[in-house]
């Protein structure tokens, strides 16, 4: 069953896992997987229908061919038709803006996602104007963002990182977040943006700061959550914090030698903080095939809350 923010399962109460103070996205995005699952699995039972999605590439960026691959793998287990469009990194914008424009024309085509970064020279702005909103299943297409700034979510396809932090919000401070106060350190476009909208539509009261915000301690104290997303570790320290905050940590940073972490310090005096890795992202991934199943409703033409 839906619910009104697109969800296909509501978040566990209390939300954080046997670890104290850990607030992982795993459970969530089992959830979420499992609705995935049932919707697919009655498309292939009623119709024989699987959801075709295409990744589109237009780099050498060797970690975006990881991805992809790893994309391809859990497509293939979910049952959803997978292929790459792989323009390689001599593609021209013209080439590219060809290639995304034939995909959102093919009714065969029921998802498409643009791996970023693309090689130097292209523009990925330009290049989201020639992806259909309804087949933009990161949601990060200006027709999609429009809506959710317009607060007509019902219609849009909605990025998955900032839902992923919503439902984890809900997750602890309850499903409704009327009234809530929350900071969003990091006004970027995949994740501060959208999440302030994302937000406001549902009735919380958005404080938005940046890395360069002076007292960030004083200007966090009353909010219930702060989400972190500039994408500079250790931004988001103790000194900032109070303990009955929320922190949700949409940070990614690599490190030195591998492995990642997030902007908040790890092990912050906090009512619940999500670590990195194993929070925002479990959650991202499994609300982007959620998307998926959301797109092929809405070029059908069928009801969705």
């Amino acid at each position: 069953m839906q619910r009104a923010d697109g969800g296909l399962a509501k978040p566990r109460s209390g939300g954080q896992s046997a670890e104290p103070h850990s607030l992982t996205g795993k459970h969530l995005a089992e959830d979420v997987m499992a609705g995935v699952r049932a919707a697919l699995g009655e498309w292939e039972a009623a119709e024989a229908f699987q959801p075709h999605l295409v990744s589109v590439l237009a780099s050498s960026d060797p970690a975006s061919a990881v991805y992809v691959e790893a994309k391809a793998r859990r497509a293939r287990k979910l049952g959803v038709a997978f292929s790459v469009r792989n323009l390689g990194a001599a593609a021209t914008q013209d080439d590219l803006h060809a290639a995304l424009d034939g995909l959102s024309r093919d009714d065969s085509v029921h998802g498409i996602m643009l791996e970023l970064p693309l090689a130097p020279g292209l523009d990925a702005d330009e290049a989201l104007l020639h992806v259909a909103h309804r087949k933009d299943v990161e949601g990060l297409t200006p027709g999609n963002l429009a809506l959710i700034a317009a607060g007509r979510e019902p219609e849009a396809l909605l990025p998955p990182t900032p839902r992923s932090v919503r439902f984890l919000l809900r997750s602890v401070l309850g499903d409704d977040l009327r009234g809530r106060r929350v900071a969003v350190v990091g006004p970027g476009r995949t994740v501060g943006r959208p999440l302030t909208f994302m937000l406001n539509n549902r009735g919380v009261t958005v404080t938005v700061c940046n890395e360069h915000t002076r007292d960030l301690g004083g200007v966090l104290a009353g909010v219930d959550a702060v989400v972190v997303a500039v994408g500079r570790a250790g931004l988001l320290r103790p000194e900032h914090v109070q303990p009955h905050h929320v922190v949700i940590d949409a940070g990614i940073n690599v490190r030195d030698g591998g492995g990642v972490e997030g902007d908040a310090a790890p092990g912050l005096p906090v009512r619940a903080q999500s670590p990195v890795p194993g929070g925002v992202g479990p959650l991202t991934s499994a609300l982007m095939y959620q998307n998926l199943v959301r797109a092929v409703r809405l070029q059908r033409g069928e009801p969705v809350e």
